[in-house]
């Protein structure tokens, strides 16, 4: 009775202390940043996009030339001078930059291939922010050789990458001079969600000169944060109110066809072939439907292998183009190994395609402070190994409200509903209901997150629920985290990822469910020295405390490191840890397959690594780390090297390679795990493109290749080529191999894309 008092007063106590800190983060929150700020008058010209800026218009636009250096320092001018001018008419925003070269060579830039990356190539971008919330907007970028990269800015845009996989339509070219490339934009109203009758945007234009290795902004960023920070954003003002963008209708169907052979089943050649297609309906300016009908994936870039050395499954990303638009608006909500949805638990199964019927999403904004999401998918009956797999439907509500200056309160409903052989079946059900508030003040520089997310399932619903706070302050010198999670064990998101709570008892032969607690607090502390070589000294302190629901120690893991960030881009990174785990079950820590296992019970063992890499803007690149210390009862040593070399601008070839060597007392020779990645890509034109993986993964005993071409005769229209056979690592016996031809054909129905 003692020990339930205490408890719930413990949990009292955390809920109070949350809730006055929430307090005063709402507090912080209503303070407003400072902007700049640009007019836009409307033109009734045409505007042919070709680099040559010859048009009567922008001889006469206002020019923009203030940009602000991001990095290396950020209180200076940009020393790569940038001209910005941009103008709109009844269909389209054109952009123009002057991106001026005073350094004599090549510009930098990693390939020909659409979507390539911002900090590694020359590049101008403009992002844009259309309802002005200053936490969802869209960049678009161009580097010197002409070729396009667009995508999604979620959460702030300052957490992660701008979400490139999101595609759409848009017009860009690029001529170089001596001294000088000059980019021409044309970003069609169709083509973005935007609230018509509105004068105001936000946005903010970037430029990235590698040969002066500079990051510049025409609105100041404090170089703490990511360049892309919508909280750092300035004005476009609209001369005129925008009228809706009229009706937008596209259709996008494929065909496949295509050979494969399962040479571990019965070593017959089977005849593929499928058809089906997407169509997006702009419901209004700011709403999109999007419908599919027997999506196919099979085009999508196979995924990185990792090797895993944990008691856990690994977290792989979404790389399936359906679910990209607007993905952040459903993936966002709990954490990392937390989360309440998660779409790739959609059409496949411990790596099995499983056929889905049809889906629909309906996304967007219908007022400034109101964001929706509704996704159903069907998916179709269909058997593994012999095994039925019944037909499911997935549903996903979520609804976003701003408050304050960038925060907002969220909530989410999943539903996975099976159909059998009985029709619809009333056990065999999963549902989760959560609400989620994501902090952010006006400055970005308090940040956080706090949730609590409730499952149903046809049992074990007592106490089926998480919760987790996340908070964090930074600013030029300091970065303080502070993060709980908290997770009952009977808390069932099947649509979702939570791989803590599932370990395996090997006595049994089963998967058990444990509740945890998890503390995660983080300091680090930046210095910036006034010489010529490095950019930032980083010290941090990181621990990872894990306790299980009688607040008992089951893991924990204390850190120092020290990372050197160099003003030519090279990095060297020294790190220091100490670990416990507590086995509760038997487990083979080798994780080999070979069942060496080391009996449950408390263990201790310390490692230090150092991790680095070279130049980033050289042709030629390497880096690696190396890794050693005590491991459970043994020792442990693992090193990764990579060596990568551009051949500018038509292909990149990279070899990495990893291994883990574990030496226990007991076992009659080191166990060693092996993971070797190459790929090759070639960039033949601005259309044209090959990639092609290698992979050896001594740990899932599998060497895999995979090579895809793809040719994108039109925008957003491509024939695609896939290759892929999959071999016994330890032999090289075939297991399996396919290939695929797939044609997808973007049909505008109702609207139109021109380009004069």
């Amino acid at each position: 009775m003692k020990e339930k008092k205490v408890k719930n007063n413990w949990d009292i106590l955390l809920m109070k202390s949350l809730l006055i800190v929430l307090f005063q983060l709402l507090i912080v929150s209503l303070f407003a940043q400072e902007y700049t700020c640009i007019s836009v008058n409307k033109t009734n010209e045409q505007i042919k996009i070709d680099g040559l800026l010859n048009e009567s218009v922008w001889k006469n636009c206002d020019v923009t030339t203030s940009f602000w250096q991001n990095f290396p320092y950020d209180t200076s001018e940009a020393k790569s001078k940038t001209e910005v001018m941009i103008t709109y008419d009844e269909h389209m925003i054109y952009v123009a930059a002057i991106c001026y070269d005073s350094i004599p060579g090549k510009n930098i830039i990693q390939t020909l291939k659409r979507d390539f990356p911002y900090s590694t190539s020359d590049v101008f971008v403009v992002t844009i922010d259309p309802f002005s919330d200053k936490q969802n907007g869209f960049s678009f970028g161009v580097n010197p050789y002409g070729v396009q990269r667009e995508g999604l800015v979620a959460n702030g845009g300052g957490e992660a990458e701008i979400a490139v996989t999101w595609d759409n339509k848009w017009f860009a070219e690029v001529k170089r001079n001596e001294f000088s490339w000059i980019a021409e934009i044309a970003i069609p109203f169709k083509s973005i969600r935007y609230k018509n009758n509105n004068k105001d945007w936000r946005i903010n234009f970037y430029r990235n000169d590698l040969k002066r290795n500079e990051s510049s902004s025409w609105n100041k960023v404090p170089r703490q944060f990511n360049v892309t920070s919508l909280a750092y954003t300035g004005v476009l003002h609209f001369d005129t109110l925008l009228k809706k963008s009229g009706p937008n209708i596209s259709v996008i169907p494929y065909l496949t066809g295509g050979l494969s052979k399962d040479a571990l089943l019965n070593n017959n050649i089977n005849n593929t072939y499928n058809a089906g297609g997407d169509a997006k309906i702009g419901v209004s300016s700011s709403l999109n439907l999007d419908i599919t009908i027997n999506p196919d994936f099979s085009q999508v870039e196979v995924d990185r292998q990792q090797t895993n050395l944990t008691r856990f499954s690994l977290f792989f990303p979404e790389q399936r183009q359906f679910f990209i638009e607007n993905s952040d608006l459903f993936q966002s909500f709990g954490f990392r190994q937390i989360r309440p949805f998660f779409s790739r638990r959609i059409g496949l199964n411990n790596g099995n395609i499983i056929p889905i019927v049809s889906g629909f999403r309906l996304s967007g904004k219908p007022t400034n402070q109101w964001r929706i999401g509704l996704m159903d998918l069907q998916t179709a009956d269909t058997k593994i190994n012999n095994e039925n797999i019944f037909s499911q439907n997935y549903f996903v509500a979520a609804v976003q409200r701003n408050v304050f200056s960038r925060s907002n309160i969220a909530a989410i409903f999943v539903n996975r509903q099976q159909f059998d052989s009985t029709g619809l079946s009333g056990v065999n059900f999963n549902r989760v209901a959560g609400l989620d508030y994501n902090l952010a003040t006006a400055d970005n520089k308090w940040t956080g997150k706090f949730f609590f997310h409730h499952s149903f399932s046809q049992t074990k619903n007592a106490g089926a629920f998480t919760h987790a706070s996340w908070l964090r302050y930074s600013n030029q010198h300091w970065s303080i985290h502070w993060n709980h999670e908290y997770v009952n064990k009977n808390y069932s998101a099947e649509t979702g990822f939570t791989p803590r709570i599932f370990q395996y008892n090997t006595l049994k032969g089963e998967q058990v469910r444990n509740s945890y607690w998890r503390l995660e607090p983080f300091a680090t502390h930046n210095f910036f020295p006034s010489g010529n070589k490095i950019n930032r000294l980083s010290t941090n302190l990181y621990a990872d405390y894990y306790a299980n629901e009688k607040y008992q120690t089951t893991d924990y893991l204390i850190q120092l490191s020290e990372r050197i960030l160099f003003k030519n881009t090279s990095f060297i990174y020294v790190m220091a840890q100490q670990n416990y785990t507590k086995l509760l079950y038997q487990t083979d820590v080798t994780f080999s397959g070979k069942n060496n296992f080391l009996e449950s019970g408390d263990y201790y063992y310390n490692d230090a690594s150092i991790n680095f890499k070279s130049d980033q803007r050289k042709l030629f690149i390497i880096g690696g780390t190396i890794q050693y210390g005590t491991y459970y009862t043994g020792k442990k040593l693992s090193y990764n090297a990579e060596i990568i070399y551009r051949w500018q601008p038509y292909g990149i070839f990279s070899v990495s390679y990893n291994r883990d060597q574990i030496e226990l007392p007991g076992l009659k020779e080191a166990v060693g795990l092996d993971l070797l990645g190459t790929k090759i890509e070639l960039t033949f034109t601005k259309k044209l493109f090959l990639t092609t993986f290698l992979q050896y993964n001594s740990q899932l005993n599998n060497f895999n290749i995979n090579t895809r071409l793809q040719y994108r005769f039109k925008p957003m229209s491509d024939f695609f080529i896939v290759y892929s056979d999959n071999y016994l690592s330890t032999n090289f016996q075939n297991k399996n191999k396919a290939i695929v031809f797939k044609f997808v054909y973007w049909f505008m129905v109702i609207g139109y894309w021109f380009l004069v």
